[in-house]
């Protein structure tokens, strides 16, 4: 007879999922403050003795440089939570992100201290960079591991929601202080966003702490499977896995940060939309992510992964050039629809790829696996707003950059459908390995 899930099982794995998607709202919160303030604020607080748009483009790199630090956030905390467990890596996580923002919002400025304000400032970013390096593959994996094998998909995306999440609060923290004068922004009340952090990681803390490890990785450790170096280990058997697994991931990416940060620079510098107009732009498309972005699960739970994979990110691509026309014509209402209409595909997806990764990956590189594969991803979509900053620069149209954007979200189809090929081979082969000591016996 099947075993029958115990109710104690049942409440961990649902303090999982509460934990996971509190505890990321958190990290994702703090990482999207600096993706709007890079936008907004920090060209002329860190940047002044440099054109407007020069200082833009460095903001945007400093942006990037979180994205940069992300792989070896995986690698260190993937090593952390593959050999000694998530949930000690995902304290960990949470404390590091936390210290780096509120650092943030404690700098002087170039004004007050020169060049050392915009080197602190990288400093700062790279540590967040290297703190959801980790987070996302341990709250992916805290959740799923501890959910039953059908529902993974469905848990994982729970997880996903701390990205709206995050999104929707550092939206909001903006606008309020959008509010104030010009002068009042680029004073003090930027800084408030920031700060505000430190209550949250306190909270979060206190749930995480609250968790026990996972069934997967108390098995492991159990049976002593547990790898040496788990890095070397997935370079080593799972390189292609890796590789495929970038590709398919980096369109969401180039995607959200397309519209959230290059967008909001273009809209409110060159298109001339106001600065509320378009964060409320960006806080309207969060919103609608909450509440769509669960349907990509629910949807590969009941179509298979692979087919709404194929589905979704067919109807991404042309949602891309539709969502700049409209920004471009510096309507609001249309600004709205073109954000919400390339939102909707890529947040599905968005969803698909947690459960997608997690279930790939064999346990004993796990962790490592998703947060590699992921974080890599993030160093080349986290670029795009350089990129498409650069290709708006040179060309002084919007084209090549929407045309960018473009390529991105076909190389990723291409390359998602491989990954799930490959990714059902070695879940196949692991199954048998597993097997063969039991039948030997």
């Amino acid at each position: 007879m099947p075993s029958r899930r115990l109710p104690a099982e049942e409440k961990m794995a649902r303090r999982a999922g509460w934990a996971s998607y509190l505890g990321s709202t958190i990290e994702w919160y703090d990482f999207y403050v600096y993706g709007t303030a890079s936008a907004l604020v920090f060209a002329p607080l860190f940047f002044a003795d440099v054109p407007p748009a020069v200082g833009v483009l460095l903001s945007f790199i400093t942006f990037w440089v979180g994205f940069l630090a992300r792989p070896l956030g995986a690698i260190l905390f993937g090593h952390l939570g593959d050999r000694l467990g998530r949930k000690k890596a995902l304290v960990a996580t949470l404390l590091l992100m936390g210290v780096s923002t509120v650092g943030i919002g404690c700098l002087p400025t170039y004004g007050q201290i020169g060049v050392a304000a915009p080197v602190l400032l990288t400093v700062f970013r790279t540590v967040q960079g290297i703190a959801l390096g980790g987070e996302w593959g341990g709250s992916v994996l805290i959740t799923t591991e501890h959910a039953k094998k059908e529902r993974g998909f469905l848990f994982a995306a729970f997880a996903q929601q701390g990205s709206p999440t995050g999104r929707i609060l550092a939206t909001l923290s903006f606008l309020a202080v959008g509010r104030l004068s010009d002068e009042a922004l680029l004073a003090w009340a930027w800084r408030i966003p920031f700060l505000a952090s430190a209550l949250l990681v306190i909270i979060g803390l206190v749930i995480r702490l609250s968790l026990e490890e996972s069934p997967a990785m108390v098995s492991l450790r159990a049976a002593d499977q547990t790898v040496k170096v788990p890095v070397v280990t997935l370079f080593r058997e799972h390189s292609k896995l890796l590789l495929l697994g970038v590709g398919a991931a980096f369109t969401v990416f180039a995607i959200v940060y397309a519209r959230d940060t290059f967008a909001l620079s273009w809209a409110t510098g060159e298109v001339g939309m106001g600065r509320q107009d378009f964060l409320t732009v960006i806080l309207v498309a969060s919103i609608v992510q909450f509440f769509v972005q669960p349907l990509g699960a629910v949807l590969a739970t009941r179509w298979g992964v692979r087919k709404a994979v194929t589905v979704i990110l067919a109807c991404q691509i042309p949602t891309i050039p539709v969502m700049f026309a409209l920004i471009g014509t510096g309507s609001f209402p249309l600004a709205v629809t073109g954000a919400v209409l390339a939102t909707i595909p890529d947040v599905m997806y968005y969803a698909i790829v947690a459960g997608m990764f997690a279930q790939a990956f064999p346990a004993r590189v796990r962790y490592t696996g998703i947060s590699t594969a992921y974080g890599l991803a993030g160093v080349l979509g986290g670029l795009a707003p350089v990129i498409l900053q650069s290709l708006l620069s040179a060309s002084g149209t919007i084209v090549l950059p929407v045309l960018f954007v473009v390529v991105l979200g076909a190389i990723s189809l291409v390359a998602a459908r491989a990954f799930l090929t490959l990714a059902a081979r070695t879940v196949d082969k692991e199954q048998q390995t597993e097997a063969s000591p039991a039948a030997a016996n």
